[in-house]
């Protein structure tokens, strides 16, 4: 059923729920009003909003790029920074857009959806592998997605659910918004608003579209053997129970993604014998990554080969070298400030890497953190911590949290 009037659902009480749930300390936009300065005249600031949006009156700012190291230190990735005005009504618009695609969305997409989390997915993928036996695993990676998703064809999704003239003007008008870059206004014909609280939304159904829904109406029925989507965002893997339908799958894939003009990136994407081990030892290379985590082969505690998981070498390293970075940047604030902030960290990465076989990881990765406290201790110029020893004596009354496995596996 296609919606053609959702806007009177925004509403003053819709724009102030939106409000509680945007973040105030965000980096500010082109405006550089912050969540506070917004929040001092918040009834008001509504009310404004609220008319300019249902008169057509609202003008989408553009979004400030800015430039954050990426996990290697080496390259830089873009981020886009919306005004807080505008990420509070991209909340609302998505507020009531979730309403509508939620009853769409297919189980087998766990990325930004309510109730659904990075391990979520992580235990469908298991309960998949496990399932066949680990089968044969199809990466893939969408080269550039966010930066090259046709605004033509997002139209025509859009067009067959939701046609609220309110609405669709602010997502047109998001779209046409451009990009701030050192004084320089960019806009593109593709791409959805950087930073913004309703990119996620746009890229699920895009990709629902796309991606699941030709999946499970279109290659399903085709096929000879059991076949598991598992989506996050645009991270995606499928595992097969039979080489052939996989080998099969991967040749038509490119071309479909070509049709909606994205483009699968050729050295990230690729077709893995992920079968379970015969032998003592599992081969090398029978391993992929997923949403920070390892997936491979390893014995239970009763001898059995099953799938585990452990933080990706290379979400470790980056985790460590924010907590180093932060060492030394805060290196002669009192300890007592220090190690309230490293536990905040240290319990954080607990709260997402702490799965059920992690454990070993966990631990390596509280040692780094006391090592880099340490140095960085060390280096301070009235520092009573220089030796090992006198830093140990530090640790006993500023403990970090132990290892902790915060989500068990169900099954």
């Amino acid at each position: 059923m296609v919606m053609t009037t959702l806007a009177h659902h925004i509403d003053a009480d819709l724009l102030r729920e939106a409000y509680r749930r945007t973040r105030k300390n965000g980096a500010v936009g082109v405006d550089g009003q912050t969540g506070s300065d917004y929040g001092a005249n918040l009834d008001e600031n509504l009310d404004a909003l609220l008319g300019r949006l249902k008169s057509g009156r609202y003008r989408a700012p553009p979004v400030k790029r800015v430039h954050i190291p990426k996990g290697d230190g080496r390259k830089t990735r873009p981020i886009g920074i919306p005004t807080f005005e505008d990420k509070l009504l991209q909340r609302a618009v998505a507020m009531v857009l979730e309403a509508v695609y939620e009853q769409d969305f297919l189980p087998c997409s766990h990325g930004f959806r309510p109730g659904r989390s990075p391990h979520d997915a992580v235990q469908a993928l298991w309960e998949a592998t496990m399932d066949v036996g680990g089968g044969w695993v199809l990466e893939a990676d969408i080269e550039s997605f966010f930066d090259t998703l046709s605004h033509q064809h997002l139209r025509g999704f859009l067009d067959q659910r939701v046609r609220d003239g309110v609405l669709r003007r602010a997502i047109d008008k998001w779209l046409k918004a451009g990009v701030l870059e050192e004084g320089a206004l960019r806009r593109s014909e593709d791409g959805t608003p950087q930073g913004g609280v309703i990119s996620p939304l746009l890229a699920n159904i895009y990709l629902h579209e796309v991606l699941d829904r030709w999946f499970a109406e279109v290659v399903q029925p085709r096929l000879r053997g059991k076949a598991t989507l598992v989506r996050y965002a645009d991270d995606f893997v499928i595992v097969f129970q039979r080489e052939d339908d996989a080998r099969q799958v991967m040749a038509v894939l490119p071309k479909r993604f070509g049709k909606y003009g994205l483009r699968l990136h050729p050295e990230k994407t690729r077709l893995l014998d992920f079968r379970r081990p015969r032998g003592p030892k599992p081969p090398k290379g029978r391993s992929f990554d997923l949403l920070g985590f390892t997936h491979f082969w390893a014995k239970s505690r009763k001898g059995r080969w099953v799938v585990k998981h452990k933080t990706s070498k290379s979400r470790f390293a980056r985790a460590i070298k924010k907590v180093a970075l932060w060492c030394k940047r805060h290196r002669h604030q009192p300890v007592a400030v220090q190690h309230q902030a490293l536990t905040a960290k240290v319990r954080g990465h607990y709260q997402y890497f702490g799965i059920t076989g992690n454990y070993r990881a966990l631990a390596r990765f509280v040692r780094q953190v006391e090592w880099a406290w340490f140095k960085w201790l060390g280096r301070r110029s009235d520092s009573a911590s220089r030796l090992w020893t006198d830093f140990a004596r530090t640790m006993r009354r500023y403990p970090l949290p132990a290892p902790r496995i915060a989500r068990s596996r169900v099954a």
